[in-house]
């Protein structure tokens, strides 16, 4: 094979999408997956306007449904604020990762399923292992396997759990007509539970908090939301996502790029993991084309530092006395809390 070799491993949306963007740059891409065959996880699946352009270079189109805006809600506060420029897009991941994988195979990209067990890299490129197959070697390699990333570990990039308070997150479909085209925030008790319609028959139900949370018992805490699920049936499964955060030392070792949330993860209380993700996999596509990897740590603290701060802020936020004041102070103060949002959807 001629060109430069690069080698994704991992199959999620940004995984998949760094292979497409490394196509369209001349490379020589190939994809190893070993996750759930369907590409599904919990997440909370409303994507910001500021992904849109990115879709429409990877040249996808996924079918979801029109988000306007966001609105939070506590107690009997509400405080609604909608997209300035454009629209959002509610996606369930199985139909994102369904079109990605469509491209994909239009794009000519290898795909194949397998597990890496080990990787030695050196000057002259990367060597990964592969269960029950032949070696795989690349000139360079984006890890984008997710949260629990086995290349960060076996590199020894993870860093060890911060002393705060660890969260986790679930979600499940629900057959249930959107009755808003607002992505909804409820503060319920210790969590966050969202409302994301995905399609024009579904609405997607996550949580945000504490470890032993329940999906159930969240949306008992908000009695709109119960009101507007009674009797709808499940769509899917109860998947779960954590703990949050996820750390590491360093976003490169050698030909060896972490993309995504592999190469670390706040919290997901900001709806802005695949915006975030699919940029950093552009910047590790360009630094892998310049035949600059040194330059990625500098390119993945740019694209990654507002969405680091923000995310940051408000989780401590969330956990602090003030949690209780969070919708009345944006009630009280729109222009600073529609700046937030905004520089959120970008």
């Amino acid at each position: 094979m001629r060109g430069t070799r690069v080698v994704i491993v991992g199959g999620g949306p940004v995984g998949l999408a760094a292979a497409v963007f490394a196509h369209h740059a001349g490379l020589h891409p190939v994809l190893i997956e070993a996750g759930s065959p369907d590409g599904d996880k919990a997440c909370g699946e409303g994507l910001m306007p500021g992904v849109s352009p990115l879709l429409d270079e990877l040249g996808i189109d996924p079918e979801g449904h029109e988000l306007l805006g966001v609105s939070y809600s506590q107690a009997n506060s509400r405080v609604d604020h909608r997209f300035v420029q454009a629209p959002g897009r509610g996606v369930r991941r199985t139909e994102l990762v369904d079109a990605l994988r469509a491209r994909l195979d239009q794009c000519g990209i290898e795909r194949t399923r397998a597990r890496v067990t080990a990787v030695d890299h050196g000057p002259h490129g990367v060597r990964l292992s592969i269960a029950e197959g032949p070696d795989r070697h690349a000139d360079y390699v984006l890890a984008c396997d997710g949260l629990h990333s086995t290349i960060a570990a076996q590199l020894g990039l993870v860093r060890p759990p911060a002393r705060t308070s660890r969260r986790y997150g679930l979600r499940q479909h629900f057959q249930r007509a959107p009755w808003s085209s607002m992505i909804e925030v409820h503060y319920a008790g210790d969590t966050e539970l969202y409302i994301t319609p995905v399609s024009d028959d579904t609405v997607g139900v996550a949580v945000l908090g504490p470890k032993g949370l329940s999906l159930e018992g969240a949306i008992a805490q908000v009695p709109s939301v119960a009101g507007h699920l009674e009797g709808a049936e499940p769509a899917s499964s109860l998947r779960g996502a954590g703990p949050f955060p996820h750390r590491v030392k360093k976003a490169r070792v050698g030909n060896v790029l972490l993309v995504g949330d592999a190469a670390g993860y706040v919290d997901a209380i900001t709806g802005e993991g695949l915006r975030v993700g699919f940029a950093q996999a552009k910047e590790a596509v360009a630094a892998v084309s310049a035949g600059s990897p040194q330059s990625y740590p500098r390119r993945w603290r740019a694209v990654t530092r507002e969405f680091r701060l923000l995310t940051r802020g408000l989780v401590l936020l969330a956990r602090s006395p003030l949690r209780r004041r969070i919708v009345p102070l944006a009630r009280t103060f729109p222009g600073l809390f529609g700046a937030v949002v905004n520089r959120l959807a970008r």
